[in-house]
């Protein structure tokens, strides 16, 4: 992908910025939920993985967070759950990041809650 300036970053250039991030640190069952065409959506995508521990988790927003700024020098608009490390959200306005562990992802169950979403997962051999 080329470098592009921050206002040339499409919200699907920055889906695939978020899915690096989460592919070079391993991240399991990667899903990308394409919001746009849901009624009343708050964003464009939710790409959500999930960790195995809590270092990993941390590990994997971080790797976001490099990712995204290494090609679009675009900073998250907003950080929660650093701090818990059960689940990490990194929001970029028109994509928003969730990283899990298992238990706290099949608790909230992003997928199903959003139904109506296109959603793409991607197969463990890519990640």
């Amino acid at each position: 992908m080329k470098q592009r300036k921050n206002k040339e970053l499409s919200s699907k250039d920055l889906t695939e910025l978020v899915v690096k991030g989460m592919t070079e640190k391993k991240g399991l069952d990667i899903a990308i939920l394409d919001l746009r065409k849901v009624k009343n959506s708050i964003t464009d995508f939710f790409v959500i993985c999930s960790g195995n521990s809590d270092t990993q988790i941390d590990a994997l927003a971080n790797s976001v967070e490099d990712e995204v700024y290494k090609i679009s020098k675009t900073e998250p608009w907003q950080k929660e759950g650093k701090a818990n490390g059960e689940w990490i959200l990194i929001d970029y306005v028109d994509v928003v990041a969730h990283i899990f562990n298992k238990e706290r992802r099949k608790h909230y169950d992003l997928e199903e809650l959003w139904g109506d979403a296109e959603v793409t997962y991607l197969e463990d051999s890519m990640v």
